[in-house]
């Protein structure tokens, strides 16, 4: 009877444990997913954001028009990239999206009424504040999918994710060109 009890016992607590592990495992892989739609959230903004200052720039550019094209572009191959999910294309149509914005900034430097109008002012602080936002939710999504990654490998935790579905989560890593914020205050300077 005392040995049946201890059983039982011991198996409740080994349940109770593997449910704890599960549920932290949720947790985890949780995480990731709301630290990547932080991303994207920004990445959406700043996406609604290009048109408007391209729209700007549009009124004071007018032999500009390459410019602006390789802008909106960028622009559109950094939403695919974000709509499907793929980090990796992320990481080149981000690089394009910011050698377009720089090159944007340089070029307005020669257009001095539009350089000192509100609406350009405001969308490229406004940009500038996006930029430094995706950069700081990239470190925290690593951060996610670091402790998601290290969770689902380490004993025993692994054993309950691969009974589960538990994927390895993907880091959202740039290259070194494509981790620097964009210049503007340089772009401007020129």
């Amino acid at each position: 009877m005392l040995a049946m009890l201890v059983l039982l016992f011991l198996v409740v607590a080994l349940a109770g444990y593997l449910i704890g592990v599960y549920n932290g495992l949720v947790r985890v892989r949780a995480a990731v997913k709301l630290d990547w739609s932080n991303i994207d959230v920004l990445l959406v903004q700043r996406h609604d954001e290009l048109p408007k200052l391209v729209e700007v720039c549009k009124q004071y550019m007018q032999y500009e028009a390459d410019t602006l094209e390789r802008v909106m572009r960028a622009r559109a191959g950094v939403d695919a990239a974000r709509s499907s999910g793929d980090l990796n294309s992320l990481g080149s149509a981000e690089r394009e999206l910011r050698s377009g914005l720089t090159g944007l900034y340089a070029v307005a430097e020669r257009y001095p009424q539009l350089k000192a109008s509100e609406p350009f002012q405001h969308l490229q602080v406004r940009i500038s504040a996006l930029e430094t936002a995706i950069a700081d939710r990239r470190e925290v999504y690593n951060d996610a999918v670091n402790t998601n990654n290290v969770r689902i490998q380490a004993f025993p935790d692994v054993l309950v994710a691969q009974l589960g579905d538990f994927p390895a989560a993907q880091l959202l890593h740039f290259q070194g060109a494509e981790k620097a914020d964009v210049d503007l205050h340089a772009a401007f300077s020129r």
